[in-house]
């Protein structure tokens, strides 16, 4: 079976909404192209392909011949970065041109038409506007025109060029016009002010953008150039951090930035995390303790081995993870990149029966009046706000999110998110630190038997990885141990192992596998076990054949924010449940203590995703919470899913949300970060279909059969530029909300 492969490449060229459509439908109708989105935004394409069939030359070539870009070398974000910033100056630079000669061309308009060569005083001002500071508009339209394909340049270009072109026939032979005895109209005006308008829209449209995305450029900020590097015989050189491989020892100073993944081999130190797990606190860290790229030493010097470098580190996947989402588009986007593909189209129809309209009603001044509407239509209508309502909101939420130590996978779970009122929390790595210890152990035998059976106890519990069986090797781990290999190991899901040694069955597990096996279980250890079960410990037994050799209690302690994130969530609404595999009295214990009133002991990993399906059934939208490599299962059926950060990379693999810290008061923050993410797409979608409601008619001139109103070109185009201006400008705002409720 031919896997597939999903890449980000960065997109130069865009330059509206349905350019990004545009791009977006060349590359799906590439031959290995499983899906494509492209991301106007952001100028990024998400590409999933078969690299047995596809070409990414070929993908190059494709969007080259529709007029833009496709950067796929390794360095694209440094390329696309500096072609970005040559293309604002472009920008820049085009539009202070374009405003210098076009404001005297308005002011001879308005003011000064009466002075002789005035036509030809404005055709010499308007035409480097048009044919230099404008070609942008022009080449575009013609690229766009060869593939039978619309966009915005598409409607700029005809409504400056046809309002230019009439104006400079009317300069150059305004006879024409007096032969028929009317006056010879120019409206060089219109077409130098309406590039002007758009290019400055521009200007401030790309300098928004660049604010939306201003969370990625600080998470790649985080790494640092150069590492100090530990030779061999001791000396410390400085390389730059492309060349740390993995194995290399690296020393980091106060104040500096960690490169790259590690464990500390010297020293010890405070470090600040908050870049990657949003906890302000520093957090101490000493020799076998993991460091982690991006994250900043505080006081001490320490020495560290590097374990994961480049790609592989925390840093960069959070930045892959980021972008991705960034890229990704929730289902309200898919039906306005629909309506943004036949937008276009339906505009210069419009334009065409405006025109049509005002030639066969508009009396003496026919033309004039058929011009003023055809250009205005042209001109007013705005894709962009339509493109950018949803993709800007995504980006500047996502961001929050990173920020935040929340990682979101895809936008239609941060869509969802919002919706949520059943969330489904695992005990252990998520209302519990994850860390077990075991507290107690009782023993039913004597003390030579005692020492052999632990020697044997400790081989078992060695080869399960089981985060109990890691609690019970490492209690044991300072008795002395023979090497025993036992002569067969079966691990049983949801009970515990079993292993035969010489003779005898050795069963370590739960009660539900002592029941399997009639393991006897004497009144005293019976006793005992309730009493830690009613402690909220968690009690493993060992047996030989049937007879109960020990009963080990192990706790794992409740994380200090657990019981203030489960109240913040049920003051929401929100019905909060806990699934375990753990016993009904550890169950119940840990409910009490964290204020829990649902939840379900001796569950099997199977059952976790039978009960979010039992309450999907109800009508609830399920959000799944674990960390383990069981849960994965329970978090696929789930609407919204959220792995804990420091569980297991499946789950966090599977999972459409990752909390970096652990925390579970994130879980609200998400929540709240979704409704406030949904509300900004709401707004700027609907101011966006308001204006073009609006402005469309207005340009065509439905008002001025009522009030003599036809709209100027001009003001058109202001408004044109305006409305992307504030569709970013509103989803900016999100950088600026508070996520606690």
């Amino acid at each position: 079976m031919e896997t597939s492969v999903k890449k980000n490449f960065p997109v130069t060229g865009l330059s509206c909404a349905s350019c990004a459509i545009s791009v977006e439908s060349m590359l799906k109708a590439q031959v290995g192209v499983l899906d494509a989105s492209v991301n106007y935004a952001n100028s990024t394409a998400w590409v999933e392909y078969t690299p047995q069939e596809a070409s990414l030359s070929n993908f190059k070539s494709a969007i080259q011949s529709i007029g833009y870009d496709l950067l796929i070398e390794e360095e694209g974000h440094d390329h696309q970065e500096e072609m970005q910033n040559v293309h604002y100056k472009k920008l820049k630079t085009n539009t202070l041109w374009a405003t210098i000669l076009a404001f005297p061309v308005v002011v001879i308009a308005m003011f000064l038409m009466d002075i002789r060569y005035a036509n030809w005083i404005m055709l010499i001002l308007a035409t480097p506007v048009i044919g230099w500071f404008g070609r942008s508009f022009f080449i575009n339209a013609f690229n766009q025109a060869k593939h039978g394909k619309a966009n915005m340049d598409t409607l700029v270009a005809l409504s400056t060029g046809i309002a230019y072109l009439f104006s400079v026939f009317s300069t150059l032979f305004p006879e024409f016009w007096h032969e028929q005895g009317q006056h010879a109209h120019v409206y060089f005006e219109a077409s130098a002010v309406v590039i002007a308008f758009i290019l400055l829209g521009k200007v401030l449209e790309e300098r928004a953008k660049s604010n939306t995305s201003s969370a990625i450029k600080k998470l790649i900020g985080l790494q640092p150039n150069t590492v100090n590097l530990i030779q061999e015989n001791g000396q410390e050189m400085e390389i730059p951090i492309s060349q740390v491989v993995i194995g290399d020892k690296i020393r980091v100073k106060p104040g500096e930035k960690i490169p790259v993944d590690g464990e500390i081999i010297s020293g010890s130190s405070f470090i600040d995390e908050s870049t990657i797990t949003g906890e302000s606190l520093p957090v101490e860290k000493e020799k076998g303790g993991q460091v982690f790229a991006g994250t900043i030493n505080q006081k001490g010097s320490f020495a560290f081995v590097a374990q994961k470098v480049g790609g592989q580190t925390i840093l960069a996947q959070i930045i892959k993870m980021v972008q991705q989402a960034q890229g990704s588009k929730p289902p309200v986007q898919k039906l306005v990149d629909q309506i943004a593909g036949i937008f276009v189209p339906v505009v210069m129809a419009i334009a065409v029966i405006a025109f049509a309209t005002w030639m066969i009603l508009g009396g003496e001044n026919a033309v004039t009046q058929a011009l003023l509407a055809m250009v205005s239509v042209l001109v007013i209508a705005c894709p962009c706000a339509l493109g950018l309502a949803t993709p800007t909101a995504i980006m500047v939420g996502m961001g929050k999110g990173a920020e935040n130590g929340i990682l979101i996978k895809d936008a239609e779970s941060l869509e969802l998110a919002h919706k949520v009122n059943a969330i489904v929390l695992d005990k252990t790595g998520t209302i519990t630190e994850g860390k077990p210890a075991v507290t107690d152990i009782e023993w039913n035998v004597s003390g030579d038997e005692k020492t052999d059976l632990e020697q044997i106890l400790y081989a078992i519990e060695s080869q399960s990885e089981h985060p109990l069986a890691e609690a019970v090797t490492a209690s044991l781990k300072n008795t002395s141990h023979k090497r025993i290999a036992p002569d067969k190991f079966e691990s049983i899901t949801g009970k515990g192992v079993v292993a035969n040694y010489g003779e005898h069955a050795y069963l370590v597990g739960n009660q539900k596998l002592l029941a399997d096996y009639r393991v006897n279980i004497p009144k005293n250890s019976s006793d005992q076990i309730i009493i830690w079960q009613s402690e909220a410990k968690t009690v493993i037994s060992f047996a030989r054949d049937k007879e109960l050799l020990a009963v080990v209690a192990i706790a794992d302690k409740i994380k200090e924010k657990s019981a203030k994130a489960i109240t913040d969530l049920q003051n929401q609404g929100i019905e909060v449940y806990m699934l375990t595999g753990d016993n009904l009295h550890t169950a119940k214990a840990v409910a009490q203590k964290v204020g829990l009133k649902n939840f379900k002991a001796e569950v099997m990993p199977s059952d976790k995703a039978d009960f979010i399906k039992e309450l999907q059934n109800q009508g609830k939208v399920v959000a799944m919470v674990g960390d383990g490599i069981n849960d994965s299962h329970a978090l696929a059926q789930a609407d919204v899913s959220i792995a804990m950060g420091k569980g297991s990379d499946i789950a966090m693999d599977v999972a459409k949300m990752t909390i970096i810290s652990s925390d579970l008061q994130l879980i609200s923050k998400s929540i709240r970060l979704s409704k406030l993410t949904v509300n900004t797409i709401h707004q700027n979608l609907f101011w966006a279909f308001i204006y073009n409601l609006i402005g469309i008619p207005v340009a065509a001139g439905i008002l001025f059969p009522i009030w003599g109103f036809m709209l100027n070109p001009m003001i058109a185009g202001a408004a044109m530029a305006l409305s992307s201006v504030s569709v970013v400008s509103n989803s900016l705002r999100l950088k600026f909300k508070k996520l606690d409720y």
